[in-house]
């Protein structure tokens, strides 16, 4: 049976305190299943779908097997293009942060040939590079191949798409005999098993297949931001939308407290739930979400499995989830028992690639948003609470409340007069100083505009107002 968790690997001090730092809580089934096996030396054929978490797959044998003192290349990583090789390197480095003599250098096109050849007259142990530049080196005689032990050939079938099979195979020709060669690939056309016969040795075959599942009543948005901005742009979503309930995924276990802590510190009542907890814990954490006293409950993806909560409002990816199923377990925790729900993703720099992957796994298009603006949100929660105000009106029944309002009517107040004094202290009551928030010009304006609607009903039946997006909804 495949080892579930990190911890149950037999790896370095280093590789174990890097993999500790990153705070994942359990492998993927990718890695599950091909870790162990790579470990022990075997090629493999691993079949999984972009997003799964092949990186680490291969990547943590890989490192583990690097001997830092022997300063040539022992390892090369091809990928399709240099996004996915700088994605790749950037995993690496992160597994390196304890093992900082292990150097890596992703190779690829579009980058001055120059700081790469300085870098490799240095030595380098790992190369990740597009197949292309990969040969370049090679016929420089920059890249030396005798010391290569171990060739990664990641999404080997998008290598054959864009027509680059033919240069992996005579880097592999040009490689030892004596390696082990590990093929990632979502796909396996005949080329790619033909390739499989003639450069590897009785692999064994990994498959982790997706279960295909669609949310159809969540609306699916993505924000680009900048990490520090992340926690901002949660309140502002938060405030702007009113939700009451919302969950919060983040990736490690340690953000969770943080964020928690952090929310909790602008006045957010927020509650945690994290691997690291203790039952009771736990229990008590989902008890306040429950009942409304924790209005926001930030989780890692193993400690929310069980929830079952109807009705949650949104649901925020702090961080992109490292498997595209996750993100679908994610966002169905909102939208249940019919009801419609939202869903936010922040993206943060090359990240935007995932998002993609995420997208065609799940057979979806995530629109994008700009962040919203303290101005934005303003503007929503007064257009929130004045649908309120006209759902109140058109049920009618407000006869007894006439009846307190009309006396205010002989003493020279106007009805707009008392309908925006309701609305001030109203909007108070909510939490918002409407003084501090909003300067007497704008309150004067906010009255220009909205006084016909008052006047007269029809005017205010059919009401357009913008959205933070910039687009009209109606």
């Amino acid at each position: 049976m495949a080892q579930e968790r990190f911890e149950d690997l037999t790896l370095s001090k280093e590789l174990r305190r890097a993999i500790q730092a990153m705070e994942f809580e359990e492998m993927t089934p990718i890695q599950a299943r091909s870790i162990p096996l790579v470990l022990e030396g075997k090629d493999i054929i691993g079949q999984a779908q972009t997003g799964t978490g092949k990186t680490l797959a291969f990547g943590i044998p890989l490192l583990e097997s690097i001997h830092p003192k022997i300063r040539k290349t022992q390892a090369i990583i091809l990928c399709p293009t240099r996004e996915l090789a700088i994605q790749v390197a950037e995993e690496l480095q992160r597994l390196l942060r304890y093992k900082d003599e292990v150097v890596i250098l992703p190779v690829y096109g579009g980058q001055p040939i120059e700081r790469q050849l300085k870098i490799l007259k240095n030595g380098v142990h790992v190369i990740i590079g597009t197949p292309g530049r990969t040969i370049d080196h090679i016929n420089r005689g920059t890249l030396k191949l005798e010391n290569v032990k171990m060739v990664v050939l990641d999404e080997a079938d998008e290598m054959l798409n864009m027509g680059f099979i033919d240069d992996v195979e005579t880097i592999l020709r040009r490689t030892p005999r004596e390696r082990q060669t590990l093929l990632f690939s979502a796909t396996m056309p005949k080329p790619i098993l033909d390739l499989t016969k003639r450069y590897q040795k009785e692999p064994e075959y990994v498959k982790v297949v997706h279960k295909q599942l669609t949310v159809p009543l969540v609306e699916q948005y993505y924000l680009e931001v900048r990490e520090g901005m992340k926690l901002d742009v949660l309140c502002r979503l938060i405030d702007m939308y009113g939700f009451k309930s919302s969950l919060v995924f983040c990736n490690m276990k340690r953000r969770v407290d943080d964020v928690v802590m952090h929310l909790e510190a602008r006045g957010y009542p927020a509650s945690g739930l994290h691997g690291d907890m203790t039952q009771p814990e736990r229990m008590h954490a989902m008890d306040k979400f429950k009942k409304n006293s924790a209005e926001i409950l930030v989780a890692t993806d193993v400690a929310a499995r069980g929830i079952d909560v109807e009705d949650i409002e949104a649901v925020f990816n702090y961080d992109i989830p490292q498997d595209e199923e996750y993100y679908v377990h994610r966002i169905g925790r909102t939208a249940r028992a019919g009801k419609n729900g939202k869903a936010f993703t922040f993206v943060v720099g090359m990240e935007i690639y995932k998002l993609r992957e995420i997208e065609a796994f799940a057979a979806t298009k995530i629109a994008r948003r700009p962040i919203p603006t303290l101005d934005d949100v303003e503007a929503l929660r007064i257009t929130a609470l004045l649908d309120k105000i006209k759902a109140v009106i058109d049920k009618g029944g407000l006869e007894q409340m006439g009846q307190l309002i009309e006396p205010l009517l002989t003493e020279d107040y106007t009805s707009l007069d008392i309908a925006a004094a309701l609305l001030k202290i109203t909007m108070e009551q909510n939490g918002k100083e409407y003084q501090e928030n909003y300067p007497q010009d704008s309150l004067e304006e906010f009255i220009a505009t909205t006084e016909e609607r008052f006047r007269n009903r029809r005017t205010f039946k059919k009401r357009t107002v913008r959205s933070f997006s910039g687009k009209r909804r109606r």
